[in-house]
């Protein structure tokens, strides 16, 4: 006998048949409610008392995810669209709320050029749970049947609906208007942690500052550099430009950290140590580029500093070599153009261990390449350092002095002190490798030499919730933005600049940031052009002219 007609269609193979209006408005609604804790945990102190601000920000938070979907979602888009987008939230707001970081444009470019040995650390068991939790309503999207109109009638209803979304915004303003226009003149960071509204926005702010395609080669900076004209005979100089990455001044040993981080370079006579030292940025993406710009943080223009060249492209300029030697993601455009050795896919026994490299992978083979024959040289050297989550993994074992430690990229599966204890380790192996670095230069007699140290921004292990780095420089604490300098000059070289070292020990005391770095270098190789701007310079007060 044939199927009775009229029987039941069991539940899971019902079809839902909704207006993609409709199925846009449940979407927000669900973001709204289930991906972004992070944002009510920062804009809702005591619910029970802001109830009514909690509402307001409901609405507002729906109405905008409703209308920024309402532009691209349609019969043909929906389900695809708003898969991709239900698995990216979910993975957007589980790295929100484990490392308490903000998707700005500047975290969202970090993430669009971070390498995959970076991605790979940061890619846990713990990322199935929030994948899991979603499968359950991308399956019923996929159950959605979405209703057919004419075009004439689908525009009109998608047109009172974008409508009707900005004027539900505005209600949900209007409904607390002093506890929202307080939220957003206080607390004006809070809009990156609305999902996924903030990484799409921050997505078409990264594209228009960088557009896809070829790149466009860097404006031009320092064409008069010249170097000054020194005494016959005097040594070619050599400086090492090491440049660190997410060390923090506050668990620096040379800065009064309750341990000793730093013990090698503590027994280094004549070491400037920097102990006030402001970063350009709390991320990579931003400091580096930054910090090597005759512009920098007092004159901050990110497109200005992305589109010109920097410190190396003046050496460059002036005939001082350049050689940029990486360790970690590249040079964000600060040595395009120039020398660049990539060391970080190195297969060094004892250095590297088929993911990553130890730091001392920058010095082997370095002497080999530095001959005196060729004139004065600056070499960087850029750190893997204290890269985070996995800080267990940035020393070799005999520098596991503090223990017990946590060896788990998911950060907060740890107790605090064991982040703390594995992040110090780091730092004490960056200790030997700069000390190590010294070392090098002062057996060097065909060279007078100098080493300046600076770490392109700080870290967060636990304070305020946060971990890791990249929070809004506008808000980001201290710990992402204070890091630790040192410098040290061989005697030939403090002879031949004609410098005062108590006074560079008086100027240590001060404060200082990266903005200093440009002109500082450009006044220790002594090269002169217009950009050279002799306030920044931190040697220019302890120089004697005579």
């Amino acid at each position: 006998m044939g199927q009775k007609t009229g029987s039941k269609t069991a539940w899971w193979k019902q079809r839902i048949e909704l207006p993609s209006e409709a199925l846009i408005l449940l979407c927000s609604a669900f973001f709204a409610l289930f991906n972004n804790s992070a944002f009510w945990h920062g804009a809702i102190s005591n619910p029970m008392q802001q109830w009514r601000l909690a509402l307001s920000l409901f609405l507002i938070v729906t109405a905008v995810h409703a209308f920024l979907l309402g532009w691209v979602v349609n019969r043909w888009t929906a389900k695809p669209l708003l898969t991709a987008l239900l698995l990216v939230t979910a993975v957007a707001s589980h790295y929100m709320n484990a490392y308490g970081v903000y998707l700005d444009a500047d975290m969202l470019r970090n993430v669009l050029h971070t390498d995959s040995k970076e991605s790979g650390e940061l890619l846990t068991w713990w990322l199935l749970v929030p994948l899991a939790l979603t499968a359950f309503p991308v399956a019923l999207l996929w159950r959605v049947q979405l209703r057919r109109r004419k075009w004439p009638r689908a525009l009109a209803i998608r047109s009172a609906f974008l409508l009707g979304a900005l004027l539900a915004g505005a209600a949900g303003a209007l409904m607390s208007s002093q506890g929202v226009s307080s939220l957003i003149r206080n607390h004006r960071e809070v809009r990156y942690l609305v999902t996924p509204a903030n990484y799409l926005v921050s997505l078409v702010n990264v594209m228009q500052a960088s557009p896809p395609g070829p790149k466009r080669a860097l404006l031009p900076v320092g064409l008069d550099a010249r170097q000054d004209p020194r005494p016959a005979g005097s040594k070619p100089r050599l400086l090492v430009l090491v440049v660190g990455e997410t060390a923090r001044a506050q668990n620096w040993g040379l800065n009064g950290y309750a341990r000793q981080t730093t013990p090698e370079l503590s027994r280094i006579e004549g070491l400037l140590n920097f102990s006030d030292v402001t970063s350009c940025g709390s991320s990579t993406e931003v400091s580096l580029p930054c910090m090597f710009s005759p512009y920098g943080r007092r004159d901050y223009d990110e497109r200005k500093i992305r589109s010109h060249q920097s410190l190396l492209h003046v050496l460059d300029h002036a005939g001082i070599g350049t050689l940029w030697r990486d360790n970690q993601s590249g040079c964000k455009g600060v040595c395009d153009g120039l020398t660049l050795q990539r060391l970080q896919d190195s297969n060094e026994p004892g250095l590297c261990n088929g993911k990553r490299c130890l730091d001392g992978i920058l010095l082997k083979g370095l002497e080999a390449q530095l001959s005196p024959s060729k004139g004065d040289r600056v070499v960087v050297l850029h750190q893997l350092g204290n890269h985070g989550p996995s800080y267990f993994e940035r020393y070799p074992l005999e520098y596991k002095r503090f223990t017990p430690t946590c060896e788990n990229p998911e950060l907060g599966q740890c107790a605090r002190q064991e982040i703390v204890n594995a992040y110090d380790n780091a730092l004490l192996y960056t200790d030997h490798f700069l000390a190590e670095t010294i070392a090098m230069l002062k057996s060097r007699t065909d060279y007078d030499t100098a080493l300046i140290y600076v770490s392109d921004h700080g870290e967060s292990l636990g304070e305020k919730g946060l971990f890791l780095h990249g929070v809004p420089y506008s808000i980001a604490p201290a710990e992402q933005i204070k890091v630790p300098m040192v410098m040290w000059l061989s005697p030939g070289l403090v002879q031949d600049a004609r410098l005062d070292t108590t006074c560079l020990k008086r100027e240590t005391m001060g404060p200082a940031s990266h903005d200093n770095l440009f002109p500082s270098v450009l006044g220790l190789m002594q090269v002169s052009t217009r950009e050279y701007q002799p306030a920044y310079d931190l040697f220019a007060k302890c120089r004697n002219r005579q």
